[in-house]
């Protein structure tokens, strides 16, 4: 996958501009709430998803192979 967090914190500003766009018309502002909205939902998954497979690493880190067993997608380099 190309996406990177970094890409995820550009589009986040990007909608942040689309929304601080004084020319916008009511309903122009309302469809971009409603994008920043869905926006914003996917992005919260996303960072709890990599929030969780950063716990992962510091288990391994902390517990070495033992624990691999119980964290499959570390080590099999398929994520």
């Amino acid at each position: 996958m190309k996406n990177k967090l970094s890409d995820l914190n550009d589009h986040l500003f990007a909608q942040l501009e689309r929304l601080s766009d004084e020319g916008l018309s009511p309903e122009q502002i309302e469809n971009e709430a409603k994008r920043a909205a869905a926006i914003v939902s996917i992005a919260d998954q996303v960072s709890r998803n990599t929030d969780q497979r950063l716990k992962a690493a510091k288990l391994f880190a902390d517990h070495g192979a033992v624990i691999m067993p119980m964290l499959p997608e570390i080590g099999n380099g398929t994520k």
